[in-house]
């Protein structure tokens, strides 16, 4: 039908195993209901024509951490064809999480971070525990809690990033996650849509190539006029003027017992549309203005 969007709904190619996104057929068949031709593409599929298409939509390109390279060159000749959401230089942005270091320049409250990339000396704290995980990751992959008597797992962990080209990041493992959780403030169409909480991610001793639950006991939160606050101090310290169709910002308590920013994502947030299925009908008018 003439006028109908095409709408591409960017995810990831399982291969052999289950698909993870169980929100993308919901999604996808939201759309189409709501008059879209819209259908769920792998963002590396060589076959896929994205010049015929209105929007190219990322959703869960959730592999695209440890192809970080492949994908942004991907995001470049697709922002070329059709609309990206988010724009490319965004994802481009986003990709590298030494953008907390620039959000803390910017004075957004965000978890201290120091960056070790290949070849540089690995310097660790001598007290209190710590978190070490790669500047491009997700869903805790590579990512660990260490004592600071465990010096040696952790630069053998390092060691073993280095030596894949990772740039590793060294944070203070914040107490305040084992108590308060860590929330998850979602934006779509420039307002909050909605928030969650989820347990700690990262056990004392689980080595850092184990499999983890990414989002334990996750369930709804109403975000503090604080939180709130926070997170959208951080996304007006985006770059650019680029329109951020959606956002999630994860916030944990600070030593200060203040909300700062865990991470910013931009990129692939899950949206926990099974745990907000209120939020549906609003994603879909948001996907097909941006589609036009």
């Amino acid at each position: 039908m003439a006028g109908t969007p095409r709408i591409a709904v960017v995810t990831y190619d399982p291969r052999a195993e289950q698909h993870k996104d169980r929100d993308l057929p919901v999604l996808v068949d939201a759309l189409r209901e709501a008059g879209a031709d819209a259908v769920a593409v792998a963002w590396d599929d060589p076959g896929v024509d994205w010049a015929g298409f209105d929007l190219a939509l990322l959703r869960s390109t959730w592999d695209y951490s440890w192809r970080a390279g492949e994908f942004t060159a991907w995001a470049d000749r697709c922002a070329k064809a059709t609309r990206l959401a988010n724009p490319v230089g965004v994802v481009r942005w986003n990709a590298d999480k030494r953008y907390l270091g620039q959000l803390a320049e910017a004075g957004v409250p965000a978890v201290p971070t120091r960056y070790l990339a290949p070849g540089d000396p690995v310097a660790l704290p001598t007290d209190g525990e710590y978190v070490v995980k790669p500047a491009s990751g997700a869903g805790a992959r590579y990512a660990a809690r260490y004592p600071a008597g465990e010096r040696d797992a952790a630069v053998r962990q390092i060691e073993r990033m280095h030596r894949e080209g990772f740039t590793v990041m060294v944070q203070p493992y914040l107490s305040g996650i084992d108590t308060h959780g860590e929330r998850a403030l979602q934006f779509f169409g420039g307002r909050l849509l909605h928030a969650s909480v989820k347990g700690a991610v990262l056990a004392p001793g689980t080595p850092y190539d184990a499999d983890k639950v990414a989002h334990p006991d996750l369930r709804r939160w109403e975000p503090t006029a604080a939180e709130l606050a926070v997170a959208e101090r951080a996304l007006a310290a985006v770059p650019g003027d680029a329109e951020l169709l959606y956002a999630r910002v994860d916030l944990v308590t600070g030593p200060d017992g203040e909300p700062c920013v865990m991470e910013l994502e931009l990129i692939e947030p899950n949206l926990f549309l099974g745990l907000h299925p209120d939020s549906l009908p609003r994603v879909v008018r948001a996907v097909l203005a941006a589609a036009g």
